[in-house]
C-alpha cells in the first residue's frame, strides 16, 4: 500500500453494510452529524419525510419522458392492474427506494402496457434501468431487493460510453469493495470549482485531465478496469492527496497513486494495464474478455494469448503448464493473457483450442509446436522478440489488420508452389527495411482470400494503406524493385486505382469512402483526376479513403451513366456529388460536410437495389425534387435522420416515379420501409416527422404482418420460395377480419425464423386471379404455387402447425426451392437430405433438374428429403466451387 493513503472502508459482509446504513440513518434523524455525507432522505433530496413510509413514485408516460430527459439514472418498475404478483414485488422494492435515492438513482413505477411494449417488455412485473435514456431490462429475481439494489448501484450498470461517471463517497466505497480494479480521478469540489465559473488553475487542470481521460474510459472498461471521478476535497484530504487533480488506482482495494502527467491519456492507459497484474501473489495468467483482448492487442507491443476452453481437459492441462512461464514472460516484457471465448478464437481463424498466438505490435503469429512443452514455448516467444521474418496470418487475422488501418504489405502465396517459396525467400531480405518504412509485412497461404481481392494468380503482392489496397504489377523476385515500389507507396500522394472486387470490399469494411468513377482514356477524366490529387492528403487526414476506378460496368451497376462522377459512401450508403469536379476545394468541403453532418442521400434505382441486399433496415422516400411540398417534407424528414441512425435504420431518397410505380405507388411523395427486402408502405402524414419516426421504429421493433400492394405481392411471390398471404378483403378496425389479423401477428416471428414471409392485403384483384372469392382467406404460395388454408383462422396455433408441416411445404412431383432458413429447418427434422445446388438460368442445371424430379417421390418414400437451391449464400457456406452439384447431407 502506498504510504499515507488508505482505501475506503471495506464492507466485510453484506449484513454489516446494512447495519452501518441503519446506524448512519438513525444518527442523521437524531440530528447528530456523525457522517461526512448525509444519508437521511430529507438531506439527500429524497421524496419521503421522516415519518412517511417509503413509496416509489407513480408516473405517467409524459412524466417518465421528462424524468428520463432530466436524470442520468432512472429505475422504472412496470406493472399491470391485473398482475397478481406486482403488489408483492412492489412491496419488496419499496424497501430500497431510500437507498437508490442515496446512490443517485431515481426510482419510479408506471402502468402503461403500450409504452412497456415499446421498450420490449411483454410480461409483468418488470424492471428497467435507464442510463441516459438507454434501457437495460433486469433479468434477476425481483423479489430479492438486495440483488436489485446491487444491480442498480453496480459500476457496470452506471457505466456510460466515453464518460467517466461522478460518484459520492458512499458509492465509491461500494465500488472499490465490489470491483477488483478501479481508477479514481479526485477533483476539487464545487466550493473550490463552481460549475462553469471558476478559472482557478487546479479547476482548469482537472477539467482538461477529465476531457483527456474520457478518451480511454471505454478501453479501461474493456480491460475490466472501472473508471470514476469524485469531487470531494475532504475525502481527498483523508487519503493524504495534497494536489488535485489526482489519480488513484485501486487494485483489490489496495491504492496506487499515478505520478505522471494526467493529460497524456495513452500513458495513463498503459500504466493501468501494466499495474493490473503486477504484484499479484499468485502466478496466474489473467483471463480477459473479447473487448479487453482487442484493446490489449492495440496497446501492448508484446502480447501472448492462450485461447482455451475451461471445460476442455487438454486446455486446462496446457494452462497449468504455461502458468509456470508467466513470470518469465513478464521479465522479457511479454504480457501473457488467456481467453475462454470460442467466437473470439474464430475471429482469428482458430477452430481448435487450446491455441497460442503471439502479437507483436498488433501483428499475430500462431504457435504450431507442442503446447505442453513450456520451455520450448518460452524459447519461441523470446526468439520472436529477436528475429525478423514475414509473419503468416489467417484470413481473419488479415481482415482485422486491414480494418484497423495498418500499413501492410501482403504476400498471397501457395506454400506448395516452388515459385511462391522462391519469392518468399527473396522478400524476407527486405522485411527489416519495411519495418523502417512503417510497413507491416505478412504472408497468407489462402487462394480463396486472394480471390476476394480479385487475385487469380499466385504469388501476388498487395499493399494496404488505411484499408486501401494497391496491387504490385512488377517482378516479385526482384526484392530491390519491390522495396522501391513500397517506398513510393508510402511517400506518394496519388489516388489509388482499384478493381471492382476491391471496391466492394472497401465499401463493406470502411465507414467513409470517396470513389471517383472515371475513364482513363477520356480527357475530362484525366483533367479532373489531376485536380483531385491535390485533396487526397486532406481526405486522408479527415478519415476518408479516396480511390478511383476505371470500370464502365461497375459504374452502371450504381446507375452512373456519366463519367467522371464522384460517389461518397458512408457506412455503405452512397451519396452522389452533383457539383463541379474541377473545383477540388468545394468537393473537399462537401466530403467533410457529408462526414460530419447527417443528410438523407439521393440514390439511383440501381443503388437502392444494392442497398436492399446489404442493409437490413432501409427506408426509401420517393419524391419529386421539383415539388415544393415534397422538398418541405424532405426537410422535415432530415430532422429524424440522426434518430434513425441510432436505431440502425438507413433512410435514402429517390426522385424516380417509375420505380415508385413498381411498388404500386401512383402518387408522390411516399415512404417505403424495407426489412430484409420485404417492403411496407407508410400511410400516415409525412409532414409529421415524429409520427414517421415512431412508425419506422415500430416496424423494426414489433412483429407486424406487413400490408402490401398487388405490385409488391406479385414481386414477393416471384422472388421468394415461401409466401403466406392473408387476403382480408375490405377490413375496418375492430371488425372480425382485423381481430384475426391481430391474432395471426403472434406467429409472425416463428414463420420468419422458418424462412416464410407473411404479408396481408385488402386488394382483391390478385386474389381473384388465384380463384379466391371469399374473405378473409389465408393462402400459402410455395414456389409460386398457392394452397388455401381450410381450418380455423382464429386459431393461430393451428395455422402455424399447418404452415410449417412438411406435407404442406411439399409440392407433389416437384423438388422444392429452399432458402437458408428452410434448409436448416429441413435438416433439423430429417436424418437424410439431398440438396441440388444449381445456377439460375443455366440450361445444364435445368436439364438435370427435370431428370431429378422423376425420383422425388421415390426419395420421399425412403424418408429422404429432396430440395434445390440457387442461393449463392448457401453455396458459399458449403464451399461449392462448381455448379450444378448434388450434395447428400445426413446426421
Amino acid at each position: 500500500m502506498a504510504p499515507g493513503i488508505s482505501a475506503p472502508r471495506p464492507r466485510v459482509r453484506r449484513w454489516s453494510w446494512w447495519l452501518t446504513l441503519l446506524i448512519v440513518t438513525l444518527t442523521a434523524i437524531d440530528g447528530v452529524a456523525s457522517a461526512k455525507k448525509p444519508s437521511a432522505p430529507e438531506e439527500t433530496g429524497g421524496k419521503k419525510g421522516k415519518e412517511e413510509a417509503a413509496v416509489i413514485e407513480e408516473v405517467t408516460a409524459k412524466q417518465l419522458e421528462r424524468v428520463l430527459n432530466e436524470k442520468d439514472f432512472v429505475a422504472v418498475f412496470w406493472y399491470a392492474r391485473s398482475c397478481i404478483t406486482c403488489d408483492k414485488v412492489l412491496e419488496e422494492l419499496e424497501k430500497i427506494d431510500d437507498d437508490t435515492d442515496t446512490f443517485g438513482v431515481d426510482f419510479v413505477k408506471i402502468n402503461d402496457k403500450r409504452l412497456a411494449k415499446h421498450y420490449g417488455i411483454k410480461t409483468f412485473p418488470a424492471l428497467t434501468y435507464f442510463r441516459e435514456k438507454e434501457p437495460i431490462i433486469y433479468e434477476g429475481d425481483l423479489m430479492d431487493e438486495e440483488e436489485v439494489l446491487d444491480f442498480l448501484t453496480s459500476l457496470e450498470a452506471m457505466d456510460l460510453p466515453d464518460r467517466i461517471e461522478e460518484v459520492n463517497a458512499r458509492i465509491l466505497s461500494k465500488i472499490v469493495e465490489d470491483t477488483d480494479y478501479v481508477a479514481v480521478l479526485f477533483c476539487p469540489d464545487t466550493k473550490t470549482c463552481p460549475p462553469n465559473v471558476s478559472n482557478k488553475p487546479e479547476c482548469r487542470k482537472c477539467a482538461k485531465a477529465l476531457l483527456e481521460l474520457e478518451n480511454i474510459d471505454d478501453e479501461a472498461d474493456q480491460l475490466g478496469i472501472g473508471f470514476v471521478k469524485i469531487a470531494d476535497e475532504e475525502l481527498a484530504e483523508e487519503y493524504n492527496l495534497e494536489n488535485l487533480p489526482a489519480l488513484v488506482y485501486y487494485r483489490h482495494q489496495i491504492p496506487i497513486i499515478y505520478t505522471s502527467e494526467l493529460t497524456r491519456e495513452e500513458d495513463v492507459l498503459e500504466w493501468l494495464v501494466q499495474n493490473k497484474s503486477t504484484g499479484d501473489e499468485e502466478d496466474v495468467i489473467e483471463d480477459v474478455t473479447a473487448k479487453a483482448l482487442d484493446t490489449l492487442i492495440g496497446s501492448v507491443d508484446n502480447l501472448v494469448v492462450l485461447f482455451y476452453d475451461n471445460d476442455d481437459e487438454d486446455s486446462m492441462q496446457v494452462l497449468g503448464e504455461l502458468e509456470t512461464i508467466d513470470d518469465d514472460c513478464d521479465k522479457h516484457g511479454i504480457q501473457f493473457v488467456k481467453i475462454d471465448d470460442n467466437s473470439a478464437a474464430k475471429e482469428f481463424g482458430i477452430d481448435d483450442v487450446p491455441a497460442l498466438v503471439y502479437f507483436e505490435k498488433g501483428i499475430p503469429n500462431l504457435y504450431d509446436g507442442d503446447l505442453e512443452n513450456e520451455d520450448e514455448i518460452l524459447e519461441w516467444l523470446v526468439d520472436q522478440l529477436e528475429k525478423d521474418e514475414i509473419e503468416d496470418v489467417t484470413d481473419e487475422m488479415l481482415d482485422r489488420l486491414i480494418k484497423d488501418g495498418k500499413t501492410i504489405a501482403v504476400l498471397f502465396y501457395d506454400n506448395n508452389e516452388r515459385k511462391s517459396q522462391h519469392v518468399l525467400n527473396e522478400l524476407e531480405n527486405i522485411d527489416d527495411e519495411c519495418d523502417t518504412l512503417g510497413i507491416v509485412f505478412v504472408k497468407i497461404d489462402n487462394r480463396e482470400e486472394a480471390k476476394e481481392y480479385g487475385i487469380e494468380k499466385l504469388p501476388a503482392l498487395m499493399y494496404f494503406e488505411k484499408g486501401i489496397p494497391t496491387t504490385y504489377e512488377g517482378n516479385l523476385e526482384d526484392e530491390e524493385k519491390v522495396l522501391q515500389w513500397l517506398d513510393h507507396q508510402v511517400n506518394s500522394d496519388e489516388i489509388e486505382d482499384i478493381t471492382d472486387e476491391m471496391l466492394d470490399m472497401l465499401i463493406d469494411k470502411m465507414p467513409h469512402v470517396a470513389v471517383l468513377f472515371y475513364d482513363k482514356d477520356q480527357k475530362k477524366s484525366q483533367k479532373v483526376l489531376s485536380e483531385l490529387e491535390n485533396i487526397d492528403d486532406e481526405c486522408d487526414q479527415n478519415g476518408i479513403a479516396f480511390v478511383k476506378i476505371d470500370n464502365d460496368e461497375e459504374a452502371k451497376e450504381y446507375g452512373i451513366d456519366t463519367l467522371p462522377t464522384i460517389v461518397y459512401f458512408e457506412k455503405k450508403i452512397p451519396h452522389i456529388y452533383e457539383g463541379d469536379l474541377l473545383r477540388e476545394e468545394e468537393l473537399l468541403a462537401w466530403l467533410v460536410h457529408q462526414k460530419k453532418h447527417s443528410e438523407i442521400p439521393e440514390v439511383t434505382d440501381e443503388m437502392m437495389d444494392r442497398l436492399k441486399e446489404k442493409i437490413e433496415f432501409l427506408a426509401v422516400f420517393f419524391y419529386d425534387k421539383d415539388s415544393k411540398q415534397d422538398i418541405r417534407i424532405l426537410n422535415e424528414l432530415e430532422n429524424i435522420d440522426d434518430d434513425l441512425d441510432k436505431e440502425g435504420i438507413v433512410i435514402v431518397r429517390m426522385d424516380n416515379d417509375a420505380e415508385a410505380k413498381e411498388y404500386g405507388i401512383d402518387h408522390l411523395p411516399a415512404l417505403i420501409y424495407f426489412e430484409e427486402r420485404l417492403p411496407a408502405i407508410y400511410e400516415g402524414d409525412l409532414l409529421n416527422e415524429d409520427e414517421v419516426l415512431q412508425w419506422l421504429i415500430e416496424q423494426k421493433t414489433s412483429a407486424t404482418i406487413e400490408e402490401v400492394t398487388d405490385e409488391i405481392l406479385e414481386d414477393l411471390i416471384e422472388e421468394h420460395e415461401y409466401v403466406v398471404v392473408y387476403f382480408s378483403g375490405k377490413c375496418e378496425e375492430d371488425e372480425a377480419c382485423d381481430d384475426i389479423l391481430e391474432e395471426l401477428e403472434n406467429i409472425d416471428d416463428e414463420l420468419d425464423e422458418a424462412g416464410i414471409i407473411f404479408v396481408t392485403t385488402e386488394d382483391i384483384q390478385l386474389a381473384k386471379k388465384y380463384g379466391i372469392r371469399s374473405y378473409p382467406t389465408l393462402a400459402f404460395f410455395r414456389n409460386k404455387d398457392p394452397i388455401v388454408f381450410k381450418g380455423d383462422l382464429e386459431d393461430e396455433d393451428e395455422v402455424l402447425a399447418w404452415l410449417t408441416d412438411e406435407e404442406t411445404l411439399e409440392i407433389p412431383g416437384r423438388i422444392e426451392e429452399v432458402n437458408i432458413r428452410m434448409l436448416e429447418k429441413i435438416f433439423e427434422e430429417n436424418e437424410h437430405v439431398v440438396v441440388f445446388f444449381y445456377e439460375e438460368g443455366d440450361k445444364r442445371s435445368q436439364k438435370i433438374l427435370s431428370e431429378l424430379e422423376n425420383i422425388d417421390d421415390e426419395c420421399e418414400e425412403k424418408d429422404i428429403s429432396f430440395v434445390k437451391t440457387s442461393d449463392e449464400g448457401i453455396q458459399k457456406e458449403y464451399d461449392l466451387s462448381s455448379l450444378p452439384t448434388l450434395v447428400f447431407l445426413q446426421e
